[in-house]
């Protein structure tokens, strides 16, 4: 649909009550002559104009277009990179993981382990989904099996010793 140019008048024009000057009574006569001019000043052109609208529109179409595309790419390839870097692990119920703590960066600690458990897994759900439980409190809770290793060591004292120093 084409757009059409509207001239907008306030009542207070006609009356001559214009920052312009007082007008005659004959406001509508004046108006035309106005917009006629105007029109012959800027050397405008109705339908070149409607035309040039409607080219102006059809290009802001193609660059949206162009643009919801190459967000579509990059978004393919930065999936394809993010599924290149996980790795399938293969888990089942009453096996020994490690969970990793992610919240250890915010704490520094050159020598602090990040994987914490072992824990045991009670329950494997849908989408990689794991519930586990943990030997020493019967507490269990769901995480992201991303975030699961399997723990291969042998028992883990979970006892907290504590070694005083003193100045020789």
């Amino acid at each position: 649909m084409p757009l059409t140019n509207i001239q907008e008048i306030e009542v207070f024009d006609c009356w001559g009550i214009d920052f312009m000057g007082p007008f005659s009574p004959s406001c509508s006569l004046e108006l035309e002559h106005k917009a006629f001019w105007a029109l012959k000043f800027f050397n405008l052109d109705a339908k070149a104009a409607t035309d040039q609208r409607k080219l102006q529109i059809q290009q802001l179409e193609e660059m949206r277009l162009s643009a919801y595309e190459s967000s579509k790419l990059y978004k393919e390839k930065v999936k394809l990179y993010h599924d290149r870097k996980i790795r399938k692990k293969e888990f089942w119920v009453r096996q020994t993981v490690l969970l990793f703590n992610s919240r250890m960066k915010l704490f520094s600690g050159k020598l602090k382990s990040k994987w914490s458990g072992p824990f045991l897994i009670k329950q494997i759900k849908s989408h990689g989904a794991i519930e586990l439980q943990d030997p020493a409190s019967q507490r269990s809770w769901t995480v992201n099996g991303q975030r699961l290793n399997p723990y291969l060591g042998g028992d883990v004292e979970r006892l907290t010793t504590i070694i005083n120093l003193s100045e020789a």
